[in-house]
């Protein structure tokens, strides 16, 4: 018999408990294939590339079981990858009962699926060490996605190398151009001037800290816990001519201790530090801040709780394991009641979920454009996580799965300086 035939008793009811949600082909490593549910001949394809795809599944079964499969190659898409990554929300509320379990186990008996005993785990799968959200762990995972290679980062990014959503004024401009707006605007919001000196905690490749200096005249103190990181971004320093405005350290933000400063960003880095130690982070931000100092609070943030998928909200889940080991993701509301908490003032909120939508498409078109240059880079695994992430992430800001948001906030006790209405906040920034 066919794998096809071996397997298509299970297919059917899984096709029974979810109608009309399979829409793709099924594979298989011998070319045998069971056709859609509509029969569509032209309907994308599951590539089901060994016995191997099937055992890493059977070995840890759900998510994490396809993701190994997914990373290793053994599982591949034939047509439209989205189409095939769309198919996530079919399958919500799917109830596998004994019948089921006894069906799958017998098929992979059959499919000769645990001859060669657990395979392998991939090398890009993150190795927990230390207590969650120590300094230990924490450097052990930014590490993981960050210290990866600069020119991988490159290839991604483009030149801008800034690693969270651009602003755009039209879907069809450059990320670039909507990446200097986005800095432009997170400058404007907190009224930077060449009087402040300026924070930007997790501060990339320096991209935020050198836009602030050269534009706004700022004294400017960027940190990240990636060597890599820093590394480039003070040699993007030095090439600026910027040496005598700006410095890069490396330090994670619980280890700063050299404040007052007028004005602080974090951008994208609130993910990492964790829901339990919101609250701790936003005190120790305040500590740094002088009174009257406006702190901007960029990041991806959980829908409301009523919607079934929760991104992040485990360690056993494709994004925990490969793209953001022990990220974590809070309710706007969770954020803003964290910093309320601890004595700042909410001042204003702005919503990015679209943008950040159109800068993961770009992504894609940049890693895509460039993938031999990235699979030479990082090799097979990795250009496989991120392609994966990225367009997973692009479906999931457009269906409104998970939000982004610039917060900004207040520390009490002196004048802030906001004007009474929003203005001087969006300059022409020239597409290009």
């Amino acid at each position: 018999m066919t794998a096809a035939e071996i397997a298509a008793p299970l297919l059917n009811r899984i096709d029974e408990l979810a109608p009309g949600a399979r829409t793709v082909r099924i594979r298989f490593w011998d070319g045998s294939e069971l056709p859609s549910v509509d029969g569509d001949p032209k309907a994308p394809a599951v590539i089901l590339r060994s016995r191997r795809a099937i055992s890493h599944i059977a070995f840890r079964p759900g998510e994490m079981g396809i993701a190994r499969a997914w990373i290793s190659g053994e599982i591949d898409t034939d047509g439209d990858i989205e189409a095939v990554l769309g198919l996530r929300n079919r399958f919500e509320g799917l109830t596998i009962g004994a019948s089921e379990y006894a069906l799958l186990a017998k098929t992979v008996r059959r499919l000769g699926a645990l001859r060669g005993g657990k395979p392998p785990i991939p090398e890009t799968e993150f190795r927990k060490e230390g207590g969650l959200h120590s300094l230990l762990r924490d450097r052990k995972a930014i590490a993981h996605h960050y210290d990866v290679s600069n020119t991988f980062y490159r290839a991604i990014l483009g030149p801008s190398l800034v690693y969270s959503c651009a602003y755009f004024a039209d879907p069809t401009e450059s990320v670039d151009t909507a990446q200097e707006r986005k800095l432009d605007l997170i400058c404007r919001k907190l009224r930077l001037t060449e009087d402040d000196r300026f924070l930007d905690v997790g501060c990339g490749w320096g991209s935020l800290v050198i836009h602030a200096a050269r534009e706004f005249g700022v004294r400017a103190v960027g940190v990240t816990i990636s060597e890599a990181q820093a590394a480039l971004a003070r040699e993007r320093v030095r090439e600026a001519g910027l040496a005598d405005k700006v410095e890069i350290r490396v330090a994670d933000y619980r280890e700063l201790s050299d404040g007052p400063y007028d004005k602080i960003a974090s951008v994208g880095m609130y993910e990492h530090v964790g829901r339990d130690e919101l609250g701790g982070y936003f005190e120790h931000i305040k500590s740094l801040l002088r009174p009257g100092g406006l702190f901007l609070n960029h990041g991806i943030s959980r829908v409301a709780p009523h919607v079934k998928r929760k991104p992040w909200a485990s360690d056993a889940t494709f994004l925990s394991r490969y793209v953001f080991p022990d990220g974590e993701l809070s309710l706007l509301g969770t954020v803003i009641e964290a910093a309320e908490r601890s004595g700042f003032e909410t001042r204003d909120d702005e919503s990015l979920r679209e943008h950040y939508a159109l800068t993961l498409r770009e992504w894609v078109r940049n890693l895509l454009d460039n993938r031999e240059t990235v699979l030479a880079e990082v090799g097979s695994e990795r250009e496989r996580v991120w392609h994966l992430y990225m367009l997973g992430a692009a479906l999931a800001f457009e269906s409104g799965e998970i939000g982004v948001h610039q917060t900004l906030f207040v520390k009490p006790g002196a004048s802030h300086g906001l004007p009474l209405v929003r203005k001087g906040l969006l300059p022409h920034v020239s597409s290009s």
